[in-house]
C-alpha cells in the first residue's frame, strides 16, 4: 500500500451507496480476461452487501454487463458496463447497450493482426477497444502506440487510457464518474453517500466524482499519485474489509 494511503474505515450503514470495479478489485487479474471466475462466497458477499444497503450496490466496469451476467450468474446485479457506455439501473430492467462502429472494429482488425494472435489479447467491446498485455508485457509500448496512431484517423471523441497491463481507447463519455452520478440521481442510490472502489487508471474518473460528492474512495494497490482518499493492498484484502461491513 502507498504509505500516503491509510486503510478505509468502517463505514457502511444505510447511508452509503457502494460502487464496486470487478477485476483487481474484486477478482484477481487473470492474462485472459475470460479466465476469471467468481465463487460462490463472493456472491454471497454481494448479495448481503446489497441487502444491507437496501439495494444501493452497483458495479462500475469495464466489462460489458453481459459478461458481467456471465460471471455472477445467477445473481443479477446493477451495473454499469463499458465504463458506463452501458447501463442497467435496475436488476430487472433491460440493459441500454453499445453496438461497435466499423471504424472501430477495422482497428480491432488491423492491431490483432499487428500484434499477432495469441500474444496480447484484443477485446472488442462495442465502442470500447482494449489490448491486454499482461501475458506479454513486452507488446505494452507498441499496442499504446498503435492506438495513440489511430486517434488521428478516428472521429472525434476518443481518448487512449493505459492500464495496469494493457491500453484502452474509449469514447470520451466512457466515465465511471459520469456511471456513478446517473446512479447517485435514482433510487435507491438518491440522498446516499458513494463508496468506490477500484484499482486501474480508468478508476481515477470515479474517485474523483465520488470525492466531489462527499463520499469515500478507495484503491487497491494505490500508486503514488492517485485521487483516492484510502488505500488497501489487494483483492483479498478488499474482499475482507468488504466482509467487515457486514
Amino acid at each position: 500500500m502507498s504509505e500516503a494511503l491509510q486503510a478505509p474505515p468502517a463505514l457502511l450503514t444505510g447511508d452509503w451507496a457502494l460502487f464496486l470495479d470487478i477485476d483487481g478489485t474484486l477478482l484477481e487479474h487473470a492474462d485472459h480476461p475470460d479466465a476469471v471466475s467468481v465463487s460462490a462466497e463472493l456472491r454471497s458477499l454481494l448479495q448481503d452487501l446489497e441487502r444491507k444497503l437496501d439495494g444501493a450496490l452497483a458495479v462500475i466496469t469495464g466489462r460489458s454487463v453481459a459478461v458481467v451476467d456471465h460471471l455472477f450468474q445467477p445473481l443479477k446485479l446493477r451495473a454499469a458496463g463499458l465504463y458506463g457506455l452501458e447501463h442497467r439501473l435496475m436488476p430487472d430492467d433491460d440493459v441500454e447497450a453499445a453496438g461497435e462502429p466499423a471504424d472501430i472494429a477495422a482497428l480491432a482488425d488491423e492491431i490483432e493482426a499487428e500484434l499477432g494472435r495469441g500474444q496480447a489479447h484484443i477485446e472488442r467491446k462495442g465502442r470500447v477497444l482494449a489490448i491486454h498485455t499482461r501475458a506479454a508485457p513486452h507488446l505494452l509500448p507498441r499496442a499504446t502506440e498503435l492506438v495513440e496512431q489511430a486517434l488521428a484517423s478516428l472521429p472525434k471523441g476518443y481518448r487512449v487510457v493505459p492500464g495496469n497491463a494493457g491500453v484502452e481507447l474509449l469514447p470520451l463519455e466512457a466515465a465511471k464518474g459520469a456511471a456513478i452520478r446517473r446512479f447517485m440521481a435514482i433510487a435507491p442510490f438518491a440522498g446516499r453517500r458513494p463508496v468506490f472502489l477500484g484499482d486501474d487508471t480508468p478508476d481515477e474518473n470515479g474517485f474523483e466524482a465520488v470525492n466531489d460528492a462527499g463520499g469515500i474512495s478507495i484503491r487497491i494497490r494505490p500508486p503514488a499519485q492517485t485521487a483516492a482518499q484510502y488505500g488497501l493492498v489487494g483483492v483479498g484484502e478488499t474482499l475482507e474489509w468488504l466482509r467487515s461491513q457486514l
